[in-house]
């Protein structure tokens, strides 16, 4: 029970720097880029779906045990 407690601390913490890391790299891009590089809604999208599906395989491949 403790070690699906950490997992879900460490997992969580860990999708929303992945998220932080996506939305700040694309939001540098477009800064420096003339033309956006990436929209806004496709760069939210991102940030948070793909970190999200993260996590779920991480705890799919955690709970086969």
């Amino acid at each position: 029970m403790e070690n699906k407690n950490i997992f879900w601390i460490f997992g969580i913490l860990q999708s929303v720097t992945l998220g932080a890391i996506i939305f700040l790299i694309f939001r540098s891009l477009n800064m420096i880029s003339e033309v956006e590089v990436i929209g806004s809604d496709t760069q939210i999208v991102l940030c948070t779906l793909f970190p999200l599906f993260l996590l779920i395989v991480e705890y799919t491949i955690y709970s086969k045990d």
